[in-house]
């Protein structure tokens, strides 16, 4: 057994936006000698629905990872150890997955105006359950429309772009709702990478900790020793645990990997999501896959 603890609590597989299989996930995991290890795709757990290879060493943690609407700002929450099965969840995920389809239908429609059509037929040859702007970026690279997939996000999928469409997203309450009544933790993902100040930030936490929710990620690529140091604090000021993950996507992209991110301080470790009271008896218990 593993002496020392490595996580990574937030990656995706090739059933919403990233690019490898969960199999491919659990390999690299391997590798990298992770012990647990969540997949938590964008509002979709398919990832869980097929025979799992010998984890070995690593256990794998059932997640997801939600997109809600808090005060008109996408936010984004995963949970672990949810139970997939679980009829509220899975009531909340499939209404999140058709509103993800009915998006991506109006930038089809829109794309066939402009007199580019193919997306909807691009989109089911991939193996995708939550369909993303990421994807339409894809094709429109594929398609020479645009060079790369930050060009298309700037020119034709950001908010001011030609093929934008709003997006139609469950509540704050009602995602950490469902994690809580799946019997999971509900963590704030990557709280710096959203575009409010410290006051706004204060009251997303505040109000993400009165629905329920567990933890927030403390650590994840890119991120400075400055601003973990502030979301440790914020942590504490509204009595919240700390997660970590790398929010893999990619082997072709260099700047994250599967269990690399920068660790949590000594402070900060005590306060690690792995030394929750419960974690151990939810890993135990079964409630992982």
């Amino acid at each position: 057994m593993q002496s020392e603890i490595k996580v990574d609590l937030h990656c995706h597989s090739f059933y919403s936006d990233g690019t490898t299989s969960p199999e491919s996930l659990l390999a690299r995991a391997l590798t990298n000698q992770i012990t647990y290890l969540a997949i938590t795709d964008h509002d979709c757990m398919a990832a869980f629905g097929e025979a799992r290879p010998d984890a070995g060493d690593v256990t794998i943690i059932a997640g997801v990872e939600i997109s809600c609407d808090w005060l008109g700002q996408e936010i984004h929450v995963v949970g672990l150890f949810v139970d997939r099965h679980n009829i509220e969840l899975q009531t909340l995920l499939k209404n999140q997955q058709r509103s993800r389809r009915l998006r991506v239908e109006g930038m089809s429609e829109k794309l066939n105006s402009l007199g580019s059509p193919g997306l909807m037929d691009y989109l089911k040859s991939l193996p995708a359950i939550a369909l993303t702007r990421s994807h339409v970026a894809d094709f429109l690279v594929d398609k020479l429309i645009c060079k790369t997939r930050k060009s298309a996000f700037k020119t034709h999928l950001g908010k001011r772009g030609m093929l934008y469409v709003a997006p139609q997203w469950a509540s704050l309450e009602e995602a950490v709702g469902a994690i809580t009544n799946a019997g999971g933790f509900s963590v704030l993902a990557h709280p710096s990478r959203y575009s409010l100040k410290n006051k706004k930030l204060n009251a997303l936490a505040s109000s993400f900790k009165a629905a329920g929710g567990t933890a927030l990620e403390g650590s994840y690529p890119s991120i400075d020793p400055k601003t973990m140091n502030r979301l440790e604090t914020l942590a504490c000021e509204h009595s919240l645990m700390l997660s970590a993950g790398s929010d893999f996507h990619d082997p072709a992209s260099h700047w994250t990997e599967l269990g690399k991110f920068p660790k949590l301080d000594s402070s900060a470790r005590a306060m690690a999501l792995w030394h929750h009271p419960l974690w151990q008896q939810k890993v135990e218990s079964g409630s992982t896959v």
